[in-house]
């Protein structure tokens, strides 16, 4: 029996990781900051927590990151952990650059002096190609990031090629586009579309609030992107991969297409700050602009080339983008019942 160690276990990509890890017959170890009670909602949803074991682990303490490696001694360490939402970043730049840069480093180091047969993830993300150099996306697409998280995150994709260059540590990155689930954080604009939506259908009558609606982002469905995770680490050769759907969808037809789902009928109006949503059934305003969601510096589109992942790897998404949508948006309408 394999032994994995996913930090950030609790969260999204986590809770679905651990799932795939204990179908395949892993032994899962998860690490989760030090709090009275332990949020395990997202484990309990794919009802998988009692199978979990749970180890107290911070990212910024590295005397308990050397503690508990020495405790496991994983086969498979998947750091999944982040301060992850972009537009935190700008409120919270060093502590962004602690948990994603240098917490890195400090697990890489760990398992160089401790666990080095141990095979590393790391979360990479397509926020760290910012303002794009190139369309699509690739492995060798130049860097550029816009916000203190992409910045922190390129550190710590860098320091994870320099371990395996330097020491020969079977370390990987997944450079990961924007992928969704039912179990997405609220703050993240697609669950806070499918939410709002839900809320709106059930007779709700708070309008979702957005930024930037012409924005694009290459959306997967979380699921089937840990599985690209755990096929990185069964390469003999450590690398770095895209994963992507390599189709481009804006804030606004991902919007339509959640409301769709619901059976919604959606009119939109005007532009920029002005622009507005209404359901042409009901009359009633869906969505309308606020400022307050511009970022200080924008994205403005990100798309995906997987095209080695699917050579390499035999991996490929399985859901699109409107499969997505239907998915997120039926799963609070149901919650909300």
């Amino acid at each position: 029996m394999k032994t994995a160690f996913i930090t950030g276990v609790t969260g999204q990509d986590g809770a679905y990781l651990a799932k795939l890890l204990l179908e395949k017959g892993y032994e899962v170890h998860g690490g989760v900051r030090r709090i009275s009670q332990p949020e395990t909602t997202r484990l309990d949803l794919l009802g998988v927590t009692k199978d979990v074991v749970l180890h107290e682990f911070d990212l910024g303490e590295t005397n308990n990151i050397f503690r508990t490696i020495d405790r496991v001694k994983p086969d498979e360490f998947y750091n999944l952990a982040a301060q992850s939402f972009v537009g935190a970043s700008w409120e919270l730049p060093v502590y962004t650059a602690d948990v994603d840069g240098m917490a890195v480093v400090r697990i890489l180091d760990t398992l160089r002096t401790l666990s080095p047969e141990t095979r590393f993830y790391q979360a990479s993300t397509s926020e760290m190609f910012g303002l794009v150099q190139e369309v699509p996306q690739s492995e060798t697409t130049r860097l550029y990031p816009r916000s203190p998280y992409g910045v922190a995150k390129v550190y710590g994709h860098y320091i994870t090629m320099n371990y395996r260059e330097s020491f020969g540590l079977h370390a990987s990155s997944g450079i990961l586009f924007n992928h969704e689930s039912p179990l997405r954080g609220k703050e993240f604009v697609t669950r806070k579309i499918t939410l709002g939506l839900a809320a709106l259908a059930h007779g709700g009558t708070d309008a979702v609030e957005l930024g930037n609606m012409d924005a694009q982002r290459d959306w997967g469905f979380a699921g089937d992107y840990v599985e690209g995770m755990w096929r990185m680490l069964q390469q003999d050769e450590a690398d770095d991969y895209v994963l992507a759907t390599g189709t481009t969808t804006t804030i606004r037809d991902f919007f339509t297409f959640a409301g769709e789902a619901l059976g919604m009928d959606l009119e939109w109006s005007g532009e920029a700050e002005n622009e507005t949503a209404t359901d042409k059934k009901t009359g009633k305003l869906l969505m309308k602009v606020n400022p307050k969601f511009y970022r200080p510096a924008e994205v403005d589109l990100l798309l995906g080339d997987a095209s080695k992942a699917r050579e390499t790897l035999g991996w490929a998404p399985k859901v699109d983008i409107r499969q997505l949508a239907e998915m997120m948006a039926k799963s609070d309408f149901d919650a909300l019942k």
